[in-house]
Parts: structure tokens; sequence; C-alpha cells
């Protein structure tokens, strides 16, 4: 590696990694898709979807903890409020090769309140801090926890700051959060990415209360150029929505983020080598459409994008579909892409 700078342990690679991270995205932050971002960036650190503690102790567990070993280093972020029960799928997740191990704390969807976890355990910092007890005695990976600033009506800082300062006491010495509070009544799971207001001072101050943590910030950020203005501030700065839906908003990551000088690949390097990814999985089964649909974003913005989206949208689907669809596609406008 042509970078100085690079890290020299496990430890200090995946906190290097933490500089930059792509959130977990339910129905987005798939295998398939984070083999994608991965022949963009080198270092980011990816997550993925949220896996609940049932579905891995009563459901496929292959099916939920495969991933390609391209993907490193990655994190699993798991949902529940059991600490036996996040143990036991801490220690599947470790065995499964996964770098860090995430706990949900801030996801506010009616399924997660129903099964007492995500954004409603902001209201339990101790039983949080039993669930990461738990979790670091049955892993010897990083075991970190994902928050919103807070919950409901109250929207003072104090309850964030106890939050994080009991949970920190039961170890937990990393957190990413989202800095936006969740309405766990009255607001739909995708209103509470928009309406309830940012407040990345709130996180700012985490950071100046807590300087022994590692703090990353979440919500709203849209530019590598946005991220290193928070990267002043906090220690490591997820992006969500934007990474999947202009992935190669990515594309200078590893340089600006990172101080990686690796060339950049270009988008026709990385159709080539998702293509070469795809036909590796066709042979294993998996639908054409499963892998495609993450490649919608990776022309925004180019003279033919649309009609590449539109090929992909139209033919991907189809029994039988293989590569030559994604190549065809990617052919309307590769060309004029350096």
């Amino acid at each position: 590696m042509s970078n100085s700078n690079a890290p020299t342990s496990f430890k200090d690679a995946l906190l290097h990694s933490r500089r930059l991270s792509i959130a977990p995205m339910l129905n987005w932050t798939d295998r398939h898709y984070r083999y994608l971002v991965r022949l963009i960036s080198r270092h980011a650190l990816l997550y993925t979807e949220m896996v609940t503690t049932g579905a891995l102790i009563h459901g496929d567990v292959e099916r939920h903890l495969v991933f390609n070993a391209e993907e490193h280093p990655v994190a699993i972020q798991l949902g529940g409020s059991d600490p036996e029960e996040l143990a036991r799928c801490a220690a599947l997740a470790t065995d499964w090769g996964y770098d860090e191990i995430n706990l949900n704390v801030g996801c506010p969807s009616d399924r997660v309140q129903s099964g007492r976890f995500g954004a409603c355990l902001m209201a339990e910092p101790e039983l949080v801090g039993e669930c990461v007890t738990a979790m670091r005695e049955s892993t010897d990976r990083p075991v970190t926890v994902k928050c919103r600033i807070g919950i409901d009506r109250d929207d003072s800082y104090e309850p964030l700051e106890d939050f994080v300062g009991t949970v920190a006491e039961f170890g937990c010495d990393t957190f990413i959060v989202h800095a936006r509070k969740a309405w766990l009544q009255g607001l739909s799971p995708k209103e509470n990415r928009d309406i309830p207001p940012l407040r990345y001072e709130y996180v700012h101050r985490l950071k100046a209360q807590f300087p022994q943590l590692h703090i990353s910030i979440n919500g709203g950020i849209k530019s590598l150029e946005a991220a290193l203005e928070q990267l002043e501030k906090v220690d490591g700065v997820m992006i969500g929505r934007e990474a999947y839906q202009n992935p190669w908003m990515l594309a200078e990551a590893d340089r600006l983020i990172f101080m990686d000088t690796h060339p950049v690949a270009s988008r026709a390097e990385v159709v080539q080598g998702y293509a070469e990814y795809i036909e590796r999985q066709l042979k294993k089964g998996v639908p054409l459409n499963a892998m495609t649909k993450h490649c919608l974003g990776l022309f925004n913005g180019l003279p033919g994008a649309r009609a590449f989206r539109r090929y992909l949208s139209e033919n991907a689907t189809r029994p039988g579909a293989g590569v030559e669809i994604f190549l065809k596609a990617a052919a309307k406008v590769c060309p004029l892409v350096d």
C-alpha cells in the first residue's frame, strides 16, 4: 500500500476505517451492495442490514451471515434486547468472521418497538449496558452501539449524555449517533429519517464531553466535503442514503478521508469488476436483479444514465437474465467515461 499513514494492526485498521462508514440500511446494504462499494473504496467500514436475534437463532444462519471476503472491514448490526440472545448471536457473527458487532439502538419502526429493541432502548441504558457486557464476553471483536440523540418529546441534551455515559461504564467505547431524535409515536420510520431536525451540535458536545470515546456522527451528510467538516469535531462519519443512491460519491473517499494515494478506479473499471462478481454469483443461483438493483445510481449525472437505469429495470428481472444485460446497460454510458 502506498499510503505512509497505513494502519499497522487489525485494531488500528478498524479505527482507521471508522473515519467513514456506510450505514446499515434495510433491503439495501446486503452483501451485493457491499461488494460494489468495496470496488469503489478500499477503506470505508461497511455495515450489514440489521439482523434480529430471532432471525439468527430461529432462522437460516448462513443466509443472514454469509458475506464476501473482499468486504472486509465489515460490521454486522444486531437487533435485540435479550443479553443472552445477543451474546449467542455475537458469537455466531464472530465465527463467521465479522470485524465488529454493532447493537441497534436507533431504529424507530413499529416492528422494532414491539420486539423491545431499537430506539426504544434509549430509555433503558442499564439494559443496553447489560447487553453490551454479554456481547463483549462472547466475542473478541469490538462491540459498538448505534443510537439517536433522543426519543419522543424530550429535546434536551441530558438524556443523551446519561445514555452514553451509562453504556460506556459497561465497556462500550464506540458510539455512532444519528443526530436526529426518534419519534416512537406519530411518525413513520420514513418520516423519522427526515422530519426530526438534525442537531449536530449534540453529537459535537458529546465528543467534547467524552473525549476518550470514539464518536461517529450520522444523519443528513451528503458529500465527502461535509464529512471532512464533521471530522474536525468527531472521530467518524457514517453516510446512509446518499451512499446508496449515488455510490460514486465515494470515489474520492480513500484519497480525501483516508489519505490513500492509490489511483481512483474509473466507473468502467468498477463495472468490469462487478460484472465478474455477477458472473460468479449467477453460477450460485443468485438472480441478476438482486445484484443490479444496487447499481442504478452508479452513473448519476452522466449522459446515458437514464438509459442505463431503464435498460436494467426492464431486462434484469427476465428469466435467465445474465451478465450481458448488465454490460449492455453499462455500455450506454461507459464509452463516455474515462
